[in-house]
């Protein structure tokens, strides 16, 4: 079962902040992420890994949700390890291949950056319901509506876009399991041979995209969805918890303004 983009209730500090808190922390600790040099990097990781207990969240919910993403990750680092110039590391190159250390430093970097990126996501989707989520992307977009932007819009859609990841996951699963018992081999054979047999996925799986966002298309006009501005049962206020929260990511952000640019030295 996969967590990835999946709501988990718990009454923890973190669960209870303003959405609005929770996205732009995740906002400001990306362009950190992205920007950073490996100290920031690593503040980040032990801030990051300090959210888990504080949110209540099970170790196997933060690494099934980092699970999908682990071709990705070995990709990614093989890629920079592989292709990139620089000091060759000896011995010898091994089949022709020269690694080096500057694709080591930059592959292990890079796939950092992406893990620390995923991990904050999943920590805000695993701490905030799909009605705050939209009710926070929603406000933080508000301003936009001087342009004639449809704010709420934007919010439902990138909300569905999310939440449908997790159902997507699942859907790969099941299809597989169906194949399977149908002698399908994904497991053994050369490369070509998985190749070809993974393909078997691909139509069942476009198929039953369209068949679930038709069916929820449905669902939705039958509870009465319409667009357009509508009005919340409650109202987001921030707490005493969220100020303070606003307060250490501008801490953070500050130190890193500092840190990048060598303001104290």
């Amino acid at each position: 079962m996969y967590n990835m983009g999946q709501y988990i209730p718990s009454a923890s500090i973190i669960h209870r902040l303003d959405p609005r808190v929770k996205i732009a922390y995740v906002v400001f600790l990306s362009i950190m992420i992205l920007k950073g040099d490996p100290i920031t990097m690593a503040m980040i990781s032990a801030f990051l890994v300090a959210l888990i207990p504080i949110s209540r969240l099970a170790l196997h919910h933060i690494l099934n949700a980092l699970r999908p993403m682990a071709v990705f990750f070995i990709l990614l680092f093989l890629l920079h390890l592989f292709f990139s110039d620089g000091t060759p590391i000896p011995p010898s190159p091994l089949w022709h291949v020269i690694i080096t250390y500057e694709g080591l430093y930059t592959g292990a970097l890079i796939t950092w950056r992406f893990v620390l990126l995923i991990l904050s996501a999943s920590i805000l989707m695993m701490t905030t319901s799909p009605t705050e989520l939209i009710s926070g992307i929603e406000r933080l977009l508000r301003p936009l509506k001087i342009l004639a932007i449809p704010s709420h819009d934007i919010a439902i859609m990138i909300s569905i876009a999310l939440r449908f990841m997790p159902t997507f996951l699942e859907e790969i699963d099941r299809i597989k399991e169906a194949q399977m018992a149908r002698c399908a081999n994904f497991k053994t054979g050369t490369l070509f041979q998985r190749t070809k047999a993974t393909t078997l996925l691909l139509m069942p799986l476009v198929m039953s995209s369209f068949r679930r966002a038709d069916e929820l298309a449905t669902a939705m006009e039958g509870r009465g969805y319409r667009r357009g501005p509508r009005t919340y049962m409650s109202e987001l206020r921030m707490s005493p918890a969220d100020y303070r929260a606003v307060l250490l990511i501008t801490l953070m952000t500050g130190f890193h303004i500092l840190q990048r640019y060598q303001i104290f030295v």
